[in-house]
């Protein structure tokens, strides 16, 4: 075995479009030699993919520090990338600079945080070229050699990106601090099994009907093509090479399309063509491979003679294989009390769609009017918890192929973890800790007892006010409910008299001494396996009604650090939100809310993909925790908005 083909044994690699014809190839050779992959691509997972290889379904612009903290890369392929033909349309404005600027710039933003990122292999293209020394007013005699020192004009919108993003390597590169180096591989015409090009059209074309017409535009033309498993080949050769700047990756050898039929026509002697008028330009170009062949003592091998065949063969098997657009599985969610809960109902239905999983989001209310219902896939009016069974409630999930449930309201929480061992017989999951815990939670009587007992700070919570006025020395206190929200009916700084008073308005009311510092909050989520995956503390900066409407994540080591050690006391899983005041004294916990929280959306951006983690549970995975991997100093602004639906 080669160095080469040792290089990638037991490392983790990124790879961005991997679901493309290229991709499929690169990782079919990564997995081949013990690599662990993580493959980003908006289609879904190839079915070649095997048992090493994570399949995130989605935009790459949309992948987050959390789930690259949890992957740890070492090395990443970037190949996601956008392309139309030759003449681009007016409309690829916007998904050129979506898909080919902004992502390879936000890609590399959170990347260049890796800490242990070695190596980015990026694919570029000859279309950085000047196109003048490769386009012709008239049939080629022979093909302009083009060359990493040939001069550049990028040819349209689409090579301006990779030409850009070429020197964005390089400038990140330039610096000592970079922990990676990188290589950009200039990639020629493609075409391989299962592709859209033009070679693979023709031969799926013939495959079906042997004595199709070919539409033929510019016999004379002269391009580089090169097979598909040669460019992965290349590109991870490059890859375990020292090369660094721009490297050509073509077959070297330039055909001509009428050659391309002459190929065709060996296995399809009774094709037929069309010359197509057409008033583009000749193209005659090939790939300069010398420095290629410099860095990593390898040229591509494949022959038009050579490769045709495969795709020929893979073409006439592909009846025998066809499977319905791969989803791998069907999971519906259901969010309960959804309410006004749109984000989150939002949230999980792009986790779905970025894992590749089939299934809906339904959305659960005693209220059959309610806003969520507009944003979800379906909805339930679930009766009240008196009157529902758990009976009743796995046939609807079963009905709906529901097998994740998000409790989001207090009063319904006990309820649910009462019942989460029949739910998970019957295949539901459920992100909840044991019901005892929860209960304690809910109590703030009792979590406060909890954490004095545990030695975990916390602020003193009592039924009698002179008592704790005794204990604490306090002169202004906090009333609220025992149980439930502590904003709900909250009366803040107040003397003993009107502490009394509002105390009587109360059903369960619970004493606390005023505190002054700063208010946190931590959102986190613990793996059923009971390990902290993450934990975001955020300011709450501004807070109207007991709700956080301005919030900003910050770094503060002293809150992660208590929110793993109450975490672990009260026996937490899925998502929770802490509350905390932080004093010059230290931490002072005040509630823990075992669920999500109106603004645990900030947590969601910064990194922490609850959602995400509680799909991937339900599926029997394991989230490995990636602590710290959060962004720092993002702000959420929460407003209402509007939504208009109808009219004529």
């Amino acid at each position: 075995m080669s160095d080469a083909e040792r290089s990638y044994a037991g490392r983790r690699v990124l790879v961005t479009g991997g679901a493309g014809v290229i991709g499929r190839e690169l990782i079919a050779r990564l997995t081949e030699q013990g690599a662990r992959v993580l493959c980003c691509d908006l289609e879904p997972r190839a079915s070649g993919f095997g048992p090493g290889v994570e399949h995130v379904r989605g935009d790459a612009n949309h992948l987050t520090p959390g789930l690259l903290s949890e992957f740890r890369p070492q090395a990443c392929f970037h190949l996601a990338a956008t392309f139309e033909r030759s003449v681009e349309s007016e409309s690829f404005w916007g998904e050129n600079f979506w898909h080919n600027v902004r992502l390879s710039h936000q890609l590399m933003t959170l990347l260049r945080e890796a800490p242990e990122l070695r190596r980015v292999v990026f694919a570029s293209s000859y279309l950085i070229y000047d196109p003048a020394l490769y386009s012709f007013d008239e049939p080629p005699r022979k093909p302009a050699r083009l060359s990493e020192s040939t001069p550049i004009q990028p040819r349209n919108i689409c090579g301006a990106a990779k030409l850009l993003h070429e020197i964005e390597l390089r400038f990140l590169t330039g610096f000592e601090s970079a922990r990676f180096s990188s290589v950009s591989a200039r990639i020629f015409r493609v075409y391989g099994r299962g592709s859209r090009d033009v070679v693979s059209r023709w031969v799926r074309t013939l495959v079906e009907d042997p004595t199709a017409t070919l539409q033929v535009f510019r016999p004379e033309g002269i391009f580089d093509y090169v097979y598909a498993g040669d460019v992965a080949e290349g590109l991870l050769r490059l890859g375990a090479s020292d090369a660094d700047g721009a490297v050509n990756l073509g077959s070297g050898r330039g055909r001509r399309v009428s050659e391309l039929v002459d190929v065709l026509r060996r296995h399809f002697p009774r094709l037929r063509t069309e010359e197509t008028p057409s008033d583009i330009s000749w193209e005659g170009h090939e790939a300069d491979t010398d420095r290629l062949a410099t860095v990593t003592g390898w040229r591509p091998p494949t022959s038009l003679e050579e490769g045709i065949p495969q795709l020929i063969e893979h073409e006439r098997v592909q009846p025998k294989v066809a499977r319905p657009p791969q989803a791998d599985a069907e999971i519906g969610v259901l969010v309960t009390s959804a309410s006004r809960k749109v984000d989150l109902i939002q949230r999980h239905r792009a986790a779905l769609h970025a894992l590749g999983l089939g299934g809906r989001v339904f959305a659960a209310d005693l209220d059959a009017d309610c806003v969520a219902r507009e944003f979800a896939d379906g909805f339930w009016e679930m009766p009240p918890l008196a009157k529902l069974s758990p009976e009743d409630l796995i046939g609807f999930c079963k009905e709906h192929h529901i097998r994740l449930l998000v409790p989001t309201r207090d009063g319904e929480l006990v309820w649910f973890a009462e019942h989460a061992e029949v739910l998970a017989r019957a295949g539901i999951a459920l992100p909840l800790g044991a019901a005892a815990d929860v209960r304690d939670c809910l109590d703030k009587l009792r979590f406060f007892e909890r954490c004095r007992d545990a030695g975990i700070p916390a602020i003193p919570t009592g039924l009698e006010l002179d008592a704790l006025a005794r204990e604490t020395g306090a002169e202004r206190f906090v009333v609220k409910e025992r149980y439930g929200a502590g904003s709900r009916s909250i009366g803040l700084g107040l003397g003993r008299e009107r502490a009394r008073a509002h105390a009587a308005q109360l059903r369960d009311p619970v004493f606390q001494p005023r505190v002054e510092g700063t208010e946190h909050s931590v959102d986190l989520y613990v793996n059923r396996e009971g390990e902290l995956v993450e934990a975001v503390p955020r300011l709450r900066a501004r807070v109207h009604g007991g709700e956080s409407v301005v919030s900003e994540t910050v770094e503060a080591p002293a809150l992660v650090e208590g929110a793993a050690a109450l975490a672990h006391a009260f026996g937490l899983r899925g998502h929770a939100v802490l509350q905390a005041f932080t004093t010059g004294d230290g931490v002072q916990w005040i509630e823990c809310n075992p669920r999500y929280g109106g603004a645990s959306a900030l947590a969601f951006e910064a990194g922490l993909d609850s959602p995400r983690h509680a799909l991937l549970e339900a599926l029997g995975r394991h989230v490995a925790p990636h602590l710290g991997s959060y962004q720092r100093g993002l702000r959420l602004l929460r407003y209402a908005a509007d939504r208009f639906v109808g009219g004529s």
